[in-house]
């Protein structure tokens, strides 16, 4: 696993009109995707969300007006994640963003470009936290987890 330190938003980076920074969840569940993706835009970050790898390859690398995605949360469920070639054409699509894997409980160490690892079972604002961690948000854009 390879540790970078988080990504640092320049505090005057991010007006009224800068868009949130994007965070693709790439989860095959679509309802704990779609719950995942309404927590972290609650926290102030603009998350899409994709089924697999596959999917998030199709996904725009450069969506106008949204900014590039500077994280990706991965499912270690999806059976592409093993993939390393398919893993590291997702990383080099979107820029080298920081990275977390919601990894299994019964899976021992998590093997890849991995900057994070929440192990499951984990909670939706364990999650959030690990996200802000890697990506750190200004205090005028986030926004406390209920």
């Amino acid at each position: 696993m390879t540790h970078r330190p988080p990504i640092p938003l320049r505090m005057g980076s991010l007006s009224e009109n800068a868009p949130a920074p994007r965070v693709l969840v790439i989860m095959a569940d679509h309802w704990a995707r779609a719950l995942l993706r309404a927590a972290l835009r609650e926290a102030g970050y603009d998350a899409v969300g994709a089924r697999d790898l596959v999917e998030a390859l199709a996904y725009p690398a450069v969506a106008p007006p949204r900014g590039p995605v500077r994280l990706i949360i991965v499912d270690q469920r999806i059976p592409q994640v093993g993939d390393d070639m398919l893993v590291r054409r997702l990383l080099e699509r979107y820029g080298d963003p920081a990275t977390l894997l919601l990894s299994q409980a019964t899976h021992g160490r998590a093997e890849g470009p991995w900057q994070r690892v929440v192990q499951r079972p984990a909670s939706i604002g364990e999650i959030v936290a690990a996200a802000r961690a890697l990506l750190p948000l200004p205090p005028q854009v986030s926004r406390p987890l209920d």
